[in-house]
């Protein structure tokens, strides 16, 4: 790591996550903000402290591609809801590394044939890199899973469970109408165990390949189970006999055999009519094989604050990952072929 070095980053878009990404760099030792890109017209214009509840910054956001091409810049962060390859290629050929919560780019060989050789072109013309991570994905199915996969010989199965308790999120737009909960039970929408499949099932294929294992299947299971009782929760009533929880595993395949597996298990309560083990939110990790481990995540934090909470555990990672992008080789980069994340306090 460049010491005493100052990488100027460019933050891209404002949502929960890019919001809470913008301020950390302000509040970085060894970052400048060098510019704010955002996607809301209303945003335009104003500065960039104000967009996060800092003092101003002297930085003002712009709508502007062109603008944030032309700035002198060793990152971009890119957090913009849907992947704009355009606008990728063109921030990556003027030079600019980019890291990203977007899972498009965790393992290269699933990614579109075409819009694979658009980045790595862009990149090679920049000597530039792109690299995708997050908490999940990103931390918990690459970085934590690699070093609990070190301690065996011989491996069987690893399962990431991720439990995700929304009882107290007052979104009745988000739980009721998208994601369906406190609905008649019926077949699980499998358009969403697809969208997961994508993500999940490219950075567990990563690991996969590393370890000698490389997919050759990835199965996607949506599940629902119905509340056993009539619920009251922050967003409004649930009841009894509508859903209560739902489960997505993403399985990776290595000749017919399960290797890598990740399960989503989102939940109003744990009272419901499945036995599925749910317990409070956070991530438990098993892997089975000559010396099987099992590690239980949670987080501690109070109810009221973990709204404040969450956005850190997708923001901090990418921040804190610029320093290797930077100086790694240019391309699409992965955890695998990247150093250890650590991340600087002074």
């Amino acid at each position: 790591m460049s010491e005493g070095k100052i990488w100027r980053v460019v933050q891209w878009a404002t949502g929960n996550v890019g919001s809470r990404a913008l301020r950390m760099v302000i509040e970085h030792p060894r970052m400048e903000l060098a510019g704010l890109w955002v996607s809301s017209p209303g945003k335009v214009g104003k500065d960039a402290g104000a967009l996060c509840g800092l003092p101003e910054t002297g930085i003002k956001a712009t709508g502007s591609l062109e603008e944030i091409v032309a700035l002198d810049a060793d990152c971009v962060l890119y957090m913009q809801q849907g992947t704009d390859y355009e606008a990728l290629c063109a921030l990556l050929a003027s030079g600019k590394n980019v890291v990203t919560t977007r899972g498009d780019f965790h393992y290269p060989p699933m990614m579109d044939a075409a819009n694979r050789a658009r980045i790595e072109e862009a990149c090679a013309r920049g000597g530039s890199s792109i690299y995708s991570t997050g908490s999940s994905p990103g931390f918990v199915t690459e970085a934590l899973a690699i070093p609990l996969l070190s301690l065996q010989r011989e491996h069987g199965l690893l399962t990431i469970d991720e439990y995700a308790d929304v009882s107290s999120r007052n979104s009745p737009e988000m739980l009721f109408h998208i994601m369906g909960f406190a609905a008649p039970m019926a077949p699980f929408d499998q358009r969403r165990a697809e969208h997961l499949k994508g993500d999940f099932g490219s950075s567990l294929s990563q690991v996969a390949q590393a370890i000698g294992l490389e997919t050759d299947e990835i199965e996607a299971i949506g599940e629902l189970s119905p509340t056993r009782q009539d619920l009251q929760i922050a967003a409004g009533t649930v009841p009894a006999g509508t859903v209560g929880a739902m489960r997505t595993t993403i399985t990776c395949k290595h000749q017919g055999r399960p290797v890598l597996r990740f399960r989503a298990n989102w939940y109003v309560t744990t009272d419901i009519e499945d036995d599925w083990d749910l317990r409070e939110s956070g991530w438990r990790i098993v892997t089975e094989g000559d010396t099987p481990v099992k590690v239980d995540i949670t987080f501690p934090v109070s109810e009221e604050d973990y709204a404040a909470y969450t956005p850190g555990l997708t923001a901090h990672r990418p921040i804190n990952a610029i320093p290797a992008v930077c100086a790694a080789q240019p391309g699409i980069r992965t955890t695998v072929d990247l150093p250890q994340i650590i991340p600087l306090y002074s």
